[in-house]
């Protein structure tokens, strides 16, 4: 009979020690609300909303080219005149000043 109590009372502690944990364990403490460094920080500038003094946007691989005045990608132009798709060949297709 002992032995059977005991037995019943470990595995009612044992239970108890795996019972899930309250609600508000989940919730964030003051420090984890406080923190800035959780936080993705915002962007400095939209995508795409870089211009250059032509008004070309670099990061969608544009560049100025005074043959055509216009801003061009450099791989759509070599496709497009058959010349080689390198930074050397646009520039001298282009007349482009040395970057």
């Amino acid at each position: 009979m002992y032995r059977r109590s005991l037995a019943g009372l470990l595995l009612i502690a044992a239970l108890a020690a795996c019972s899930q944990s309250s609600p508000d364990a989940a919730k964030p403490t003051q420090a984890e609300k406080a923190s800035p460094a959780l936080l993705p920080a915002p962007p400095s500038q939209p995508p795409g909303s870089d211009r250059d003094a032509h008004g070309c946007i670099p990061s969608a691989g544009y560049t100025w080219c005074a043959a055509t005045n216009k801003c061009e990608r450099p791989w759509e132009l070599a496709k497009e005149k058959a010349f080689d798709n390198s930074a050397e060949a646009f520039d001298k297709f282009c007349a482009n000043a040395a970057k």
